[in-house]
């Protein structure tokens, strides 16, 4: 049952309609035959959430109406089910309109049910779109030089006092061999720390073309299509795992696509060269626009 504070937040939305009062409670009611549900009031209406998220949404629309929001999958607008406009947030799709006690009856009861079962279920996991060929794929080897680092104490606000900083890069967590972060979920290479005085990366990314123009793959690209990056990662080593606190993004995708061309011809080679401090003295993250591209002999 709703407590004191949820208690006055109910009150508010029936203050000038207590009439309507009586349809919550009869909501509330059948709520233990229907599961166990989680009674949220807001400012302008009560949630009712499963365990897993929110099914249901009653609220005092107008003062002689109470509209019983319903997330009820495929659900289409017939009879006393209509469309939930300005009903919630968004979170249902019909509504069933109430203006007694009497009028919630066995079959909006059943809809309630409904709604709350379907709720418990796991969301249905898209398929996958298969990765399109590319075309004349060509493997690149690419050399990251960095200068400019802020040396191994750092400390970001809201991120906490780091001591022993250093930065690796990216590489897919597939490589069992590649240090951890600490959490498991990144893996790195070749960690220089943050007071040396470059550091220098180099790895193999796949070059090739699909319809929308040049695209990237390998173990160290990361991102979407239209985010293919390497990425260097920020953190704290303690010999086994690094506690990573930021990361920086050297974007594939922005570099001049006829540096990335002349760097797949034989003997040549693409590099990037940016420094590894910000503007604050802190470990660079986020997008380098300023990295500078190039295509070298190799």
């Amino acid at each position: 049952m709703p407590d004191a504070d949820a208690g006055e937040l109910i009150a508010g939305q029936y203050d000038d309609r207590p009439a309507l009062r009586p349809v919550l409670d009869a909501v509330l009611a059948v709520l233990p035959a229907v599961g166990d549900v989680i009674v949220e009031p807001r400012r302008t209406c009560v949630s009712l959430f499963s365990p897993r998220r929110v099914f249901a949404i009653v609220q005092p629309t107008t003062r002689s109406r109470v509209d019983l929001g319903l997330r009820l999958l495929d659900a289409e607008p017939d009879g006393r089910l209509l469309v939930a406009k300005n009903v919630g947030s968004g979170a249902v799709n019909v509504r069933v309109a109430l203006s007694s006690p009497e009028d919630l009856n066995d079959e909006i009861i059943d809809w309630l049910a409904l709604a709350y079962r379907q709720s418990m279920a796991p969301p249905a996991r898209k398929p996958r779109a298969p990765r399109r060929q590319l075309v004349d794929p060509t493997p690149v080897s690419v050399v990251i030089e960095g200068h400019d680092l802020p040396g191994r104490h750092c400390a970001p606000r809201h991120e906490g006092v780091h001591d022993n900083v250093h930065v690796g890069l990216w590489i897919s967590p597939k490589d069992t061999s590649a240090i951890p972060t600490a959490d498991r979920t990144w893996r790195v290479t070749d960690p220089w720390p943050g007071d040396a005085e470059s550091v220098r990366w180099e790895c193999t990314v796949t070059v090739g073309h699909d319809d929308d123009g040049l695209d990237f793959v390998g173990p160290r690209v990361r991102g979407v299509r239209t985010d293919r990056h390497l990425a260097l990662v920020w953190g704290d080593y303690d010999g086994s795992a690094l506690h990573m606190f930021r990361g920086a993004k050297l974007r594939l995708v922005d570099v001049d696509p006829e540096i990335i061309e002349a760097a797949r011809r034989p003997g040549r080679r693409l590099v990037v060269r940016l420094g590894l401090t910000d503007r604050h003295g802190l470990p660079v993250c986020a997008r380098q626009n300023d990295a500078a591209w190039s295509a070298e002999p190799v």
